[in-house]
């Protein structure tokens, strides 16, 4: 990786935290990705990672801190911040009826796109995210495996400077995993990216930089090797979320 400068920060979390009545969700969470860098997200179940990801693509407001993505905050700015963000949810939920081909023109219309941009883009994210032999096939009928590869090709189709992604190969066979892989990897040359994942060999195999949160405040925030640091991935996450519910 090249150095690293202020310039290059392109997605940041800083002293984030909500509240939901008496409960805590997340609390002062603080951390930063860079271009061209893949981060791993980790946390078990109940952590505070998908609040997090609402706050940093706009989805919730934080009680207080912010979450910024290229410098607009996405409390204020969401709209202009959404323009350069990509954003796959944990479900990947998908118009049953329409055709990835007519779904992903129907997003490229709801982002502006007209004519020979939309239809370019089109092009780009069917190879990207190969997609040529179910281009017309209803979505209702797509393998797990093709459904999670037309949820990468929305959030790609306008070329996003960021890209997070909420369990991008939950539920996906080994061959499919290595492909959605090799997507992620491609597409991180130049952008930034951001993954939750419980899949730790993933984190090993993408991760160049881990955040770890644990009952919504941060346990870990470094690189995936000095995490590590001697000792397995899985025996690490163990000791910094011990006694944590499953």
């Amino acid at each position: 990786m090249t150095e690293q400068t202020n310039t290059d920060v392109w997605i940041k979390a800083d002293g984030l935290s909500k509240y939901y009545g008496g409960f805590t969700a997340i609390e002062d969470v603080s951390f930063e990705v860079h271009k061209g860098s893949i981060t791993a997200f980790l946390g078990p179940n109940g952590a505070g990672k998908s609040t997090t990801l609402k706050c940093l693509t706009g989805f919730l407001a934080p009680s207080s801190g912010s979450a910024t993505v290229l410098g607009h905050d996405m409390s204020t700015e969401r709209i202009i911040g959404s323009r350069r963000l990509g954003y796959l949810g944990e479900s990947g939920a998908l118009y049953p009826d329409m055709t990835p081909a007519s779904y992903l023109r129907f997003i490229g219309e709801t982002r502006g796109m007209t004519g020979q941009d939309l239809q370019g883009a089109l092009d780009r994210v069917a190879n990207l995210c190969q997609l040529g032999e179910v281009w017309s096939k209803p979505n209702r009928k797509l393998s797990r495996g093709f459904r999670q590869r037309v949820g990468l090709a929305q959030a790609m189709l306008h070329d996003p400077d960021v890209l997070i992604l909420d369990e991008p190969t939950l539920g996906l066979d080994p061959n499919q995993i290595a492909v959605v892989r090799e997507m992620i990897q491609g597409f991180a040359q130049d952008k930034a990216v951001l993954i939750s994942t419980h899949i730790l060999q993933e984190v090993e195999a993408m991760a160049d930089t881990v955040v770890l949160i644990n009952e919504g405040r941060l346990k870990y925030n470094g690189p995936t090797a000095g995490l590590m640091d001697g000792s397995s991935l899985e025996s690490k996450f163990h000791e910094l979320t011990e006694g944590s519910a499953a």
